[in-house]
């Protein structure tokens, strides 16, 4: 079954979801996960692409925008509302306000909570839609 994280930056974190959604992917990747990033809009999908080359000095994460991007070279891997994620289960970052229909064919689903309050609430209302289905759920408190 699926395992569902939501990682929720605290009032003092500088990152946004999206800085904490490059964080999350890096240390997946690390660890040898593939990796899918469900952005909500073709927008916030080009951002992503773009933070991902510059978040971070030291360090690079392989990726490109799904559906363009070789998969075998890319193990991070950008998707627009519509797209299927393809072969991908590894690890789902998920920032769109609805929880994707696919999201169970991944074996861990990562959900970015910032400071927003219209954010923090759908965040809520997919929190409890995994509570009712019986998903596995943690919440981790990232500063």
């Amino acid at each position: 079954m699926t395992r569902v994280d939501f990682y929720i930056l605290d009032e003092a974190a500088r990152d946004d979801r999206f800085g904490l959604a490059c964080r999350l992917a890096e240390k997946a990747w690390q660890q040898g996960h593939r990796v899918l990033i469900q952005a909500d809009s073709e927008e916030e999908a080009r951002h992503l692409d773009r933070l991902l080359w510059v978040y971070r000095d030291q360090s690079f994460v392989p990726h490109g925008m799904l559906g363009r991007a070789d998969a075998a070279l890319n193990p991070v891997l950008i998707a627009q509302p519509g797209q299927e994620p393809g072969e991908e289960h590894g690890v789902l970052i998920n920032l769109a306000a609805e929880v994707p229909r696919f999201f169970s064919r991944f074996e861990r689903v990562a959900e970015c909570v910032d400071k927003d309050e219209d954010a923090r609430q759908r965040s809520r209302e997919r929190f409890r839609f995994y509570r009712e289905h019986g998903y596995p759920l943690d919440s981790h408190t990232i500063s």
